[in-house]
C-alpha cells in the first residue's frame, strides 16, 4: 500500500458490526486521521437509558475491548443487573449488560444535563482510548421503524425481539424531519481525502445516515471536488454476511440479494465497488453501472483480515485521489 493512502484523511458511512470491523482496519492504518459517521437509527431508550447499538458495537471495537465470540457487546461481560430487573417484572429481551450498563448511565446524565450526543460520544471514547472519531450522524433522535405483517414495529423490536422473522415491507426513519448534520459530520466530509461505505445494510444502516439534512450535500460537494468514495458489499454469494439485508432486497428493493443489487442502490454517488471473489462473475454488471470495482476478499474474520481489507481499500482510493492527498504533502506536488 502507497505511503499515500495512510496519510489521507478517511470517513467512513458505518452501521454496527461491519461498520466495526472495517472501521478497526482502516484506524489500524489512520489511525486519528479516520471518522466514523455511525448511524443512530438503532437508538433506543431501555429502562430510562439511552442506548446507542451502532455507535457503541464500533466504539467498543476501536477500543479493543468488544466480545468478539457474540459480535457485540463488551468482552467478560456479565448480566446481573439484567437478571435482577427481570425478577422486578421488567423486559429483558433487550439485555444489557453490566459493564456496558455504565456507558448508558454516562450518556444519559450528561444529555439531561444538556450536552449533545456527539459530544458526549467524543468524550466516552476519549476515555476508552480510542484513537478514531466516532461521530453519531446527527444529535436530534432519529428512530427507524420497520412495517411488518405485524404492524409497526420499533427496529430493535424486529431486530432483537422478534429475531428479524417478520418480512419488512416498509422502512422509515421517525425524527428525521427535524435532524441535521452536525458540524463535527460537516467538518468530517469537507476535511475528508476520501469516503468509505461500510459492508453495512443499505436499507436499515447507510440510508438514515444520507437521509439526515446536510450530509448527502456534504458527500455530493466532496465528490465535486475530486474526492473518491468506495463502498464494500455486504451481500457475498447472495447471502448478508449478518442480518436481514438479504431478505430485505427481496422485499423492499424488489429483486434477488446480491453484490449487484447493493452497486445499484448506490451507483451514481459511489466511485468505486468492492466486491467479493466469489462474487467476481459479477464485476461487468457492476462496471456497466458507471462503477470502477476491486475484487478481493471481503470476509473479515481476524484483525489480519480487517487490516488487509482496509489496506486494499485505501490504495484503491489513493490511486484516485492523489491530487488531494498532496495538500497535506503526502501525494504529487
Amino acid at each position: 500500500m502507497p505511503d499515500a493512502a495512510t496519510a489521507m484523511r478517511v470517513v467512513e458511512l458505518a452501521g454496527g458490526v461491519g461498520g466495526a470491523k472495517l472501521a478497526h482496519g482502516l484506524q489500524a492504518h489512520l489511525g486519528e486521521r479516520l471518522s466514523v459517521i455511525v448511524n443512530t437509527g438503532d437508538d433506543l431508550e431501555r429502562h430510562g437509558l439511552l442506548v446507542c447499538p451502532d455507535h457503541d458495537t464500533v466504539m467498543y471495537t476501536l477500543a479493543g475491548i468488544d466480545n468478539r465470540e457474540w459480535g457485540w457487546g463488551l468482552a467478560g461481560e456479565t448480566f446481573a443487573a439484567s437478571e435482577m430487573l427481570a425478577r422486578y417484572g421488567e423486559e429483558t429481551w433487550f439485555r444489557l449488560g453490566d459493564r456496558d450498563l455504565a456507558t448508558h448511565i454516562v450518556r444519559t446524565r450528561r444529555l439531561r444535563e444538556g450536552e449533545r450526543l456527539t459530544t458526549v460520544s467524543l468524550k466516552l471514547q476519549a476515555a476508552l482510548g480510542v484513537r478514531a472519531a466516532i461521530l453519531p450522524m446527527a444529535d436530534e433522535p432519529v428512530r427507524t421503524r420497520v412495517r411488518t405483517d405485524e404492524g409497526w414495529l420499533d427496529f430493535q423490536t424486529y431486530f432483537v425481539g422478534r429475531h428479524q422473522e417478520p418480512e419488512v415491507h416498509e422502512v422509515r426513519f421517525d425524527g428525521i424531519e427535524a435532524a441535521r448534520a452536525t458540524p463535527e459530520v460537516l467538518s468530517a466530509l469537507a476535511g475528508a481525502d476520501a469516503i468509505v461505505v461500510a459492508p453495512s445494510n443499505p436499507f436499515v444502516s447507510v440510508a438514515p445516515i444520507l437521509a439526515v439534512a446536510g450530509i448527502r450535500d456534504a458527500l455530493d460537494a466532496a465528490r465535486a471536488r475530486g474526492v473518491p468514495v468506495a463502498a464494500i458489499s455486504g451481500i457475498v454469494g447472495g447471502r448478508a454476511i449478518k442480518g436481514p439485508a438479504d431478505r430485505m432486497f427481496a422485499s423492499l428493493g424488489g429483486e434477488a440479494p446480491s453484490a449487484l443489487a447493493v452497486a445499484r442502490r448506490y451507483a451514481g454517488w459511489v466511485d468505486l465497488f468492492v466486491l467479493d471473489d466469489v462474487d467476481a462473475a459479477l464485476e461487468p454488471g457492476v462496471r456497466d453501472l458507471g462503477v470502477d470495482t476491486v475484487v478481493t476478499d471481503t470476509l473479515m474474520v481476524d484483525d489480519a483480515s480487517r487490516a488487509r481489507l482496509a489496506g486494499e481499500v485505501l490504495g484503491a482510493l489513493a490511486a484516485r485521489c492523489r491530487p488531494a492527498v498532496s495538500r497535506d504533502g503526502a501525494g504529487e506536488a
